[in-house]
């Protein structure tokens, strides 16, 4: 879908996060405002906990004010070009996806990672998280709807075009 994430009625959301959950400005910014300040709280206390966030891994809080009742912070990579960018994306998509079901829940709506100021190209984003949630879906799961929320038409179609792809790709 394209819109704002922040208005969707999952059981999580996730947040393209920095490693140090600090929640000031793009999805993160827009989030944690929406949700209250309990978000950033509870991101502290997990930073203070676990320590930061390494690229590719996840942390949760509660929704706060949300319609979600969790927030999944999934720290994606600083795009460099090389694989490895490929590989921590999907890793974030993958952690996000298992710390729903390690929490049972069946719904989430993800954004399009790393793709703000982390400086990901949108359509090799698309295809690499994409790509990693339908791997992930194809396993054991007890996620029933999953979502990737797109801010703007430009995002939404570059998603649904890759979508239409892996698709079409898959049926052959």
């Amino acid at each position: 879908c394209e819109g704002d994430i922040t208005e969707l009625n999952t059981d999580a959301i996730v947040n393209a996060a920095n490693e140090w959950l600090v929640h000031g400005g793009g999805v993160a910014g827009v989030i944690s405002r929406k949700g209250g300040p309990i978000i950033q709280r509870e991101s502290n206390a997990w930073v203070r906990k676990h320590g930061p966030v390494s690229p590719g891994s996840v942390a949760i809080t509660p929704g706060g004010n949300l319609k979600a009742r969790y927030v999944i912070h999934a720290v994606g990579p600083i795009y460099d070009g090389t694989p490895r960018s490929a590989q921590l994306l999907a890793s974030a998509v993958r952690s996000a996806l298992q710390m729903a079901d390690d929490y049972g829940l069946k719904s989430i709506a993800l954004p399009a990672i790393s793709t703000g100021i982390f400086g990901y190209p949108l359509d090799e984003a698309a295809q690499v998280m994409l790509r990693a949630a339908i791997e992930y879906l194809r396993g054991e799961t007890g996620l029933e709807r999953v979502i990737f929320c797109l801010y703007g038409q430009t995002a939404f179609d570059i998603f649904a075009k890759e979508l239409a792809s892996q698709a079409k790709n898959a049926a052959l």
